[in-house]
């Protein structure tokens, strides 16, 4: 054999080697599984610890003449791991993540860090494989069997997942909604989470050859390319009654009604809880609740609580502007700036327009162009701000945001909101008797780094923006955003710019920096501190919202000697009197109690609590105003919800003092009104500094108009004041029939 010809089969050995090494990194043959590191490190927290939590409860308690013997538990019903995609992504190294976050630090967190009284994973269903489901629920077991005494348990944890969904018009979105279940052994479990889509981004990965390119980069992109393999060789379920479908495939329910169905066939108990529900991200721009309170897509026994809070926004309030008009034919139209909201097809003209005076065009060229401009704003859906080239988060000042919520959800879509939804009725078959929302109302994190109660101290490392010292760069953070474009004084059509875009750059994702928060928290009066308390309170509707701080509050019907709480509903026909009570949360100290550094190491502190934890002083926050909202529901189809809501209804100052706030009223109006009623109460704190406190910090002129904006950026702690606070469960009145 010729020298050469041995170079050339040596050459063709190595290139087939090469070759063979990247398939078998892009399919991950060198990656693992985040699920499958669910051991937690820590056992159960101190029983002194949770002892002198409980007795400054009940000293509260008693201070504002509370009589039953329910305690109030703390928990998030909303917590990510990097099993979801979109946290697998975000917290690559390359795009200034942290890596790794699997269930057993959600665990640990929920535990040491948060000192939760309970919590739930709930992960993307669409991107839990099979064996990511069994490693959830040994992580969950595992969790629950380090809490100590059975009976009254340091922690309890549920098992769930989220089923993700986002419709494209409005007709076809219904939103995320995250599924929690009572049980966690396996004859009362579903074998498998459903899904609402068969994986999206995650099932459509890049090429083999592609995925093993990029692992060859080492670390978490090994890891990475296993994910995409599992995720979009996972076989779709077939259409049967899901009791007889194999464990391994992906079960999918397009709509809330075949989710409920599905969940009926497995007869399970569970919760399917709304959150996020006016997150304009995703939503498109006249969406609205009304139809899913049609027939099967609205569950009354499941569907029965709504998350009002989290670390991506609050999600209360109604107001009666809408991002966009409709014009006769159907199409979309750009309505006028207001003084509480500019639409974002609006700022889109004024952007074009600016520019094209710059430029030195004409009065009548430059009008033209802004009527363009803002006419292919309102045809590109949730994705306006495409069509302006060039247009950075500070150009679109606050366009598309409320700017009287607090702490709103980013894009903020009113007629999805909790109280446009406690306000619906649907009239058919029998209008006499319309169909309603009777939900109670709870908060949680929403959060994607596995931190589960991560709002009790306000740092931005403890909100989805993280805490990213470095730009991400490379191929993946292309995905996310793409090199910064020339400045156009003319509009493109979506089309146009989806042209040049693709995957996530045709989401805005600048400003949203400033409206992503550190996290609410759920609240339950329970029996006791075990599962089966725990669940029964959330049944009963005896829960709310805080937006991270643990508030005390009670809100009571008073009938005669009787004091019925939130979460009831009732008949009456007398005058409702109701009472609501309040104490402040504690002050925090600085760092962690010894205690957690002894069960977790100084190492796991600092990378998993940042070296901070809950961490109460015995001083509490004073509670300086309550205010309660009046919803009379629609008993006409064509009544306007703006009419309904009272909001405030009433509106209480307190004095600050620090053992808490007492308010009761009376609803003069309701007997003559004969209309069923919503009540429900907020309680706030002191302002304080908080992350996006301020979202976006625009300076206003006169008129209140926002004229310039200071987005969050990184290395920023974007602090700013915000009144902390608590939503009550709502008190159902319905009044006497005649």
């Amino acid at each position: 054999m010729s020298v050469l010809r041995k170079v050339g089969i040596g050459f063709g050995v190595v290139v087939v080697g090469l070759l063979l090494v990247v398939w078998v990194a892009g399919r991950g043959w060198f990656g693992s599984f985040d699920s499958e590191r669910y051991r937690p490190e820590a056992g159960a927290r101190s029983a002194a610890r949770q002892e002198g939590i409980e007795a400054s409860e009940r000293h509260a308690a008693r201070g504002l003449g509370v009589g039953d013997d329910r305690q109030i538990l703390f928990g998030d019903l909303h917590v990510h791991t990097t099993i979801s995609f979109d946290a697998f992504m975000l917290q690559l190294p390359v795009m200034g993540g942290e890596g790794a976050h699997p269930p057993a630090d959600a665990c640990d967190f929920a535990r040491h860090c948060a000192a939760l009284d309970f919590w739930s994973i709930n992960d993307h269903a669409a991107n839990i494989t099979a064996r990511d489901w069994q490693n959830t629920i040994a992580m969950v077991r595992e969790c629950n069997a380090r809490a100590g005494d059975a009976e009254s348990p340091d922690m309890v944890s549920f098992l769930g997942w989220e089923w993700t969904q986002a419709g494209p018009t409005p007709e076809q979105h219904y939103g995320h909604k995250n599924v929690v279940l009572a049980h966690t052994d396996n004859a009362r479990i579903p074998a498998r989470p459903v899904a609402a889509s068969n994986g999206g981004t995650a099932a459509s990965p890049p090429p083999v050859w592609a995925r093993g390119a990029l692992a060859l980069q080492g670390g978490r992109f090994h890891d990475m390319a296993l994910r995409w393999t599992a995720i979009s060789e996972q076989p779709a379920c077939e259409d049967a009654h899901t009791k007889e479908l194999p464990l391994d495939c992906r079960e999918v329910a397009p709509t809330p009604a075949e989710l409920f169905r599905k969940l009926d066939e497995w007869g399970h108990d569970a919760f399917v809880i709304p959150h996020g529900t006016s997150w304009g991200i995703y939503t498109p721009t006249s969406a609205s609740w009304d139809k899913q309170l049609e027939g099967p897509m609205h569950d009354p026994e499941r569907q029965t609580l709504i998350e009002v809070y989290s670390g991506h926004g609050d999600s209360e309030v109604y107001r009666d502007w809408q991002p966009l008009e409709m014009a006769a034919d159907g199409t979309p139209t750009c309505p006028p700036e207001r003084l509480d909201y500019l639409p974002m097809c609006r700022r889109a003209g004024q952007i074009v327009r600016e520019r094209c005076l710059a430029e030195g065009e004409s009065e009548a060229e430059c009008e033209a162009r802004a009527e363009r401009a803002r006419r292919h704003a309102a045809l590109a859906g949730i994705s306006p701000h495409i069509t302006v080239a060039g247009a950075s988060g500070a150009d679109w000042l606050d366009a598309g945001q409320c700017r009287d919520c607090g702490q709103p959800a980013f894009k903020y879509r009113p007629r999805d909101s909790a109280q446009y939804i406690a306000a619906l009725g649907n009239f058919g078959p029998d209008p006499a008797a319309p169909r309603r929302f009777r939900l109670g109302f709870i908060a949680s994190s929403d959060i994607h780094t596995a931190r589960a109660g991560s709002g009790y101290k306000e740092l931005r490392g403890m909100t989805d923006a993280g805490n990213r010292p470095a730009e991400a760069s490379g191929i993946v953070a292309s995905f996310i955003q793409r090199e910064p474009e020339e400045p156009s004084s003319r509009s493109r059509s979506y089309e146009e710019a989806a042209s040049v875009l693709s995957g996530l750059q045709l989401y805005e994702s600048e400003r949203s920096q400033s409206f992503l928060y550190t996290g609410g928290l759920v609240a339950v009066h329970a029996e006791g501190r075990d599962r089966g308390a725990i669940w029964s309170g959330l049944e009963r509707k005896q829960v709310y919202g805080t937006s991270g701080p643990r508030i005390l509050l009670w809100f009571d019907f008073l009938d005669g000697e009787r004091e019925i709480p939130m979460g009831s509903e009732l008949r009456f026909d007398g005058v409702p009197e109701l009472r609501v009570r309040a104490v402040g949360s504690f002050e925090q100290k600085p760092g962690c109690p010894e205690e957690v550094a002894a069960a977790l190491g100084d190492e796991r502190l600092a990378q998993l609590c940042l070296g901070e934890c809950y961490h109460p002083s015995d001083l509490r926050r004073p509670i300086t105003r309550i205010e309660v909202v009046r919803i009379r529901p629609q008993v006409r189809p064509d009544e306007d919800v703006a009419g309904l809501i009272d909001d405030p209804w009433r509106s209480f100052t307190c004095a600050g003092e620090l053992d808490g706030c007492t308010a009761t009223f009376r609803d003069e109006d309701f007997p003559a009104a004969g209309r069923d009623t919503v009540y429900y109460a907020r309680v706030f704190e002191a302002p304080t500094e908080v992350v996006n406190g301020t979202p976006l910090r625009c300076r206003f002129d006169e008129q209140g108009r926002c004229v310039e904006t200071r987005p969050c950026t990184r290395g920023e702690e974007c602090l700013g004041s915000y009144e902390p606070r608590a939503w009550s469960s709502p008190i159902y009145v319905d009044a006497a029939r005649r």
